[in-house]
Parts: C-alpha cells; sequence; structure tokens
C-alpha cells in the first residue's frame, strides 16, 4: 500500500504537471477512500502547497481580490469584447434592461446599438457614459455610495430605488463562480445589490470569462439557482460547462 508521503508525492506531481486535481480521479489512482484523499489535501494545503477547491484542489489561489477598473479592464480583453458583443444580441426593440458593475458588462455597452427605444438602469458609471452617447437610449444612472474600485455605486438608497422598476433583463458581471459557493464579488456591498437587482428582472445573464470559474470573492450574490444563463468564452472546462447544464443553467460559449 502506498504510504502517506508518497500519496502527497503523487498528489504534487499531479498538480505540477496538470494545474489541478480531483478527489474522485486520485482515488481510483491511489485505491484509497475519499476521506483520506481530503485529509492529504488539507495537510497539503496548510503547508501553503496547493489551495483546495470543490471536489480538489488547484495549484493557484481561488480566492479573488478586489481591482481597479482600470486594471481588470486589461485581464482577458478579447474575450470579453466576444462576451460583450454575444450578449448584446440578446436586447430587443424597446426592452427595458438592467446593467451592473464590472468590466465585461462595460463591453456589453459598448456593443449594444439599439435600432429602436432602449432603457438601461445600471449602477456603473462607466456604462452610464458609454451609453449616454447613444440616440435612442435611456439611461437611469442608480445613485449611492460610489466606490472608486469599481466606479459603481452601492448601498441602501441605490438597492431601495430598484423597487419601482421591472427590467426584462439583468446582464450581471461578478468576481468568482464557485461551483459549490456560488456566484461572488469582491465587496460584500456590491453583492448585496445585485441580489436585489436579480429580484427586478425576469431573467438574469451572467457575463464572465473562464479565469472566473474556481474563484471565490467575500461577498456571495447568489446560487445557480437564481440565473438563467451565462455567456463565457471557449477556455471554460468540460467539467463547469457539464454542471451547469446539469443546473438548468443555459451556457454560451464565444
Amino acid at each position: 500500500m502506498i504510504n502517506l508521503t508518497e500519496r502527497h508525492q503523487h498528489i504534487l506531481n499531479i498538480l505540477q504537471q496538470e494545474g489541478q486535481v480531483n478527489v474522485l480521479d486520485l482515488c481510483d489512482e491511489l485505491s484509497v477512500s475519499s476521506v483520506t484523499i481530503r485529509k492529504d489535501l488539507k495537510l497539503l494545503e496548510d503547508k501553503g502547497l496547493l489551495f483546495r477547491t470543490h471536489g480538489g484542489a488547484t495549484q493557484h489561489n481561488p480566492y479573488t481580490i478586489d481591482k481597479s477598473v482600470n486594471e481588470k479592464e486589461n485581464i482577458q480583453a478579447g474575450e470579453k469584447t466576444r462576451i460583450g458583443a454575444a450578449a448584446a444580441k440578446l436586447v430587443t426593440p424597446n426592452d427595458s434592461i438592467m446593467i451592473a458593475s464590472g468590466t465585461t458588462v462595460l463591453a456589453l455597452a459598448k456593443n449594444i446599438k439599439p435600432k429602436d427605444s432602449l432603457t438601461v438602469i445600471t449602477s456603473a458609471l462607466p456604462v452610464s457614459l458609454e451609453l449616454v452617447r447613444q440616440p435612442g437610449i435611456e439611461v437611469l444612472q442608480l445613485g449611492g455610495l460610489l466606490r472608486k474600485n469599481s466606479s459603481s455605486v452601492t448601498g441602501p438608497y441605490s438597492e431601495s430605488i430598484l423597487a419601482d422598476f421591472s427590467c426584462s433583463k439583468l446582464f450581471l458581471g461578478v468576481d468568482g463562480i464557485d461551483l459549490e459557493f456560488g456566484l461572488t464579488t469582491t465587496n460584500v456591498m456590491e453583492a448585496h445589490l445585485n441580489r436585489q437587482m436579480i429580484k427586478v428582472c425576469q431573467k438574469t445573464i451572467v457575463l464572465a470569462d473562464s479565469t472566473k470559474f474556481g474563484k471565490r470573492g467575500f461577498g456571495r450574490i447568489c446560487g445557480f439557482e437564481d440565473i438563467d444563463e451565462v455567456i463565457t468564452d471557449k477556455g471554460t472546462s468540460d467539467h463547469v460547462i457539464k454542471f451547469l447544464e446539469g443546473v438548468g443553467v443555459k451556457i454560451t460559449l464565444v
């Protein structure tokens, strides 16, 4: 039987080769129980050699940190542009939509070219500034406490005004999508505002590039039962795709 040291070395070797490990795969390879593998992963995490995730472990820290909107805009820029263009096709004539904050939903705003009238409610100043240039778009900018890192508003005032509206679609950006924990952002006040947005919209569409999967932010927005569709790039793993389809969430790859 393989001893503790050999198991740990095997796990670290696989992790170095593939970047991540799966508990069930390790059970088969090492002929031990999932309880044993989970204990091994915890010991290795305590030593700072890996980060545990849902169903396995990874080399990369799954916890997101708050970055400025200018810094985020340069990350996965091509993927965000394609995601934004795909999302813009879902905007229908005479629609009333809500756009949350983030650089991926800003890519959506840059791709919206309505042929008819459109009403947009948003918490994000960059989105408002982008859309106000477009004829035929009526923009309602939510008020509240302005977050400098995201250039968006949060707080009770922005939440309370949402009760007066009903929109067909919410386009939601996130900082992390963990298959166990759900959808998250780095700011708890923003997470709470996002939850209120979900309540007043008929459909919630998440715009997230593939690097957001397997990540967790500080504030939980919601679970997968509260979203209808995810638009992401083709770098998304088959495991994630199967999971989303299994919980009834439509996934669009661009």
